[in-house]
């Protein structure tokens, strides 16, 4: 046993449906848990679609061990079965580990597929193209071709990447990045 504080990370997969339930459930074992003595704060975390993380923090191991072999804690695990299922768990002694070099940083977004960014281009360049092709390309006959098609790639390049593509990528950001936007939603709609 030691005296330093003891931080400890629950992993949970939640059953699709179930988050607000295991949120509540989360909360409400934060809130038990900070009717023992040691206990110094915690918190409930989402990670990507429905990897949830509920951490707590006590001032030595022995109070974490109190409060993990407890009958509250026993039956609030009973409770969470039918909500989640555990799928790892990390207890950190003091505050030196949280900062080493091997602390897993969170992946980035997958790239939307293929065919999604292919719709968004084309939504982004036939519009100008069929606009330059139907208003200015009728004066343009008598110049030469290579002229007449550089000047139109330059015009639709410029408009498509300066001022159709960011925001036609804002409009679509939810289809594009649906787990980036789920975890973002359900944080705004858990603070409001």
């Amino acid at each position: 046993m030691t005296s330093n504080p003891v931080t400890v990370t629950v992993a949970f997969h939640v059953v699709p449906g179930r988050e607000a339930d295991f949120h509540s459930w989360g909360w409400a074992m934060l809130g038990a848990s900070a009717q023992q003595q040691g206990f110094l704060g915690g918190g409930v975390l989402v990670d990507r679609e429905a990897e949830w993380h509920v951490v707590y923090r006590f001032a030595s191991e022995g109070a974490a061990l109190a409060w993990e072999n407890s009958d509250v804690r026993a039956q609030l695990d009973t409770r969470a079965a039918e909500l989640a299922r555990e799928t790892g768990r990390r207890r950190v002694r003091g505050s030196k580990a949280w900062f080493d070099s091997q602390t897993l940083t969170p992946a980035p977004p997958t790239p939307p597929a293929k065919w999604k960014l292919w719709f968004v281009n084309m939504s982004a360049v036939f519009p100008p193209v069929l606009l330059f092709n139907l208003t200015v390309l009728p004066y343009l006959n008598n110049l030469n071709a290579l002229f007449r098609t550089l000047l139109l790639c330059l015009s639709v390049t410029a408009l498509v990447t300066w001022i159709l593509m960011p925001r036609l990528q804002r409009f679509f950001r939810k289809w594009l990045y649906p787990p980036l936007q789920a975890l973002r939603g359900r944080h705004k709609r858990r603070t409001a």
